[in-house]
Order: C-alpha cells, then sequence, then structure tokens
C-alpha cells in the first residue's frame, strides 16, 4: 500500500478518512505525538532524552522531531504502509522529510490534499454538536448526521451541547494559520508529482476518490 500524508485544513476530514482506511486496510496511524511518546518509552539514550524534555515541559525542537520521525520509520510495522499525520507542517519540515525517507529507504507515497470550500469547512465546525453523554457527534448545519430531535442525541436521547471553541472566531484563526504555514506545501508537493487533490465535501465520494489513489 502506499504511504500517505494528508494535507488538509480544519474540519476537511482529515481524521474521519484516516479512520476509514486504518479499518479497511490495516494501514498504521502515526502522528508526533505518538511518535515522541513512543520513543519517549523505549529505554534508548534518545528516548531518555526525550522523556526527560517531555516530563519538563520543555519546547520539542525540529531537530528532535527529526531524530525521533527518523527511528519511528525505521520500524518494520511500517512495511505494509501508514500514514503520518501532523508532520510535516511546513515547508522546512517537508525537505528535511525529503531527506530522512532517502536515509531509511523508505517512499513518500501519495500526499492527499483534502479540498474544502472554505465556508463547508466554517459550518462543520459552527454546527457541530456533541452528546454530554456518549460522546456522539452531529451537525446542525451542513445536513449531514443531522439530529433527528434538536438538541438531542439519537443514540441515548442525552442532551447536545456545542464547544466553546467551535466558534467563528476560533475557526478563521485555525483556517489563518493553515493557510500561512501548511498551505504551502500543496504548491511543494504538486512541482514534485507527488500531490493529489481530492474534493471532500461529500465523505462517501471522498473516501472512494481516495481509494482510487491508493490502488492505482
Amino acid at each position: 500500500m502506499k504511504n500517505i500524508i494528508f494535507i488538509a485544513p480544519p474540519a476537511a476530514g482529515k481524521g474521519t478518512m484516516s479512520e476509514l482506511l486504518i479499518e479497511k486496510y490495516g494501514y498504521i496511524h502515526i502522528s508526533t505525538g505518538d511518535i515522541l511518546r513512543g520513543i519517549a518509552k523505549s529505554g534508548t539514550e534518545f528516548g531518555n532524552k526525550l522523556a526527560n524534555l517531555l516530563s519538563e515541559g520543555k519546547l520539542i525542537s525540529d531537530d528532535i522531531v527529526y531524530e525521533a520521525v527518523r527511528e519511528r520509520l525505521r520500524m518494520p510495522d511500517l512495511d505494509n504502509g501508514y500514514i503520518l499525520d501532523g508532520f510535516p507542517r511546513n515547508l522546512n519540515q517537508a525537505i528535511e522529510y525529503d531527506k530522512i525517507l532517502k536515509e531509511v529507504n523508505r517512499d513518500l507515497g501519495v500526499v492527499i490534499y483534502l479540498d474544502t470550500p472554505v465556508d463547508i469547512l466554517e459550518k462543520r465546525i459552527t454546527g457541530r454538536r456533541l452528546c454530554e453523554n456518549c460522546g456522539a457527534t452531529y451537525n446542525v448545519l451542513t445536513g449531514v448526521n443531522t439530529p433527528k430531535t434538536d438538541g438531542k442525541c439519537d443514540k441515548c436521547g442525552g442532551n447536545l451541547y456545542q464547544r466553546s471553541d467551535d466558534n467563528s472566531e476560533s475557526f478563521k484563526v485555525r483556517y489563518d494559520e493553515f493557510i500561512e504555514k501548511t498551505y504551502p506545501l500543496v504548491e511543494y508537493y504538486k512541482k514534485n508529482n507527488a500531490l493529489v487533490s481530492i474534493d471532500s465535501v461529500d465523505p462517501d465520494e471522498t473516501i472512494k476518490a481516495i481509494e482510487g489513489v491508493i490502488n492505482d
């Protein structure tokens, strides 16, 4: 299977798509947070150093992240394909990741950009409602996964609530940060002929398109 990097603005569906691929194809999902925590427990010299940094709450430098990613990618459980989450986040990290891949003899695979209109993204954020009992998620603005009874969970009847950060102001801050820091990766990988742009408005169509890419 092809290794996957998702580039996606907030609420584009990266988490949902990853879960579907993991369940159906057995992909290994790795994030920088998981990598750092896992290596910190390894007992190696580097792991002990990392554990001390994490326990002290110190900022983890890019160089430490690079070494952690390099060590994780050497592990054989990734040989059948992995989804890399949260890395690279900017151009400098993408360039360094290319170097790491050569060192550990792994393929980049495919970079998938989940392309979604900003108005739909905002509705996914501001319309999101969660059940206070079972944690089920709904949306009151997109027309997808709308609760049958206003304010009530379909599954358990619990009350639905809106998270305090699910508002237009918070969304704008997150989206602007994505455009400034992460979107340049789209052009970078496009120039390297590694990028596939997929419309992520309809989840069913999105996963079909992704499957077409990874099974090509």
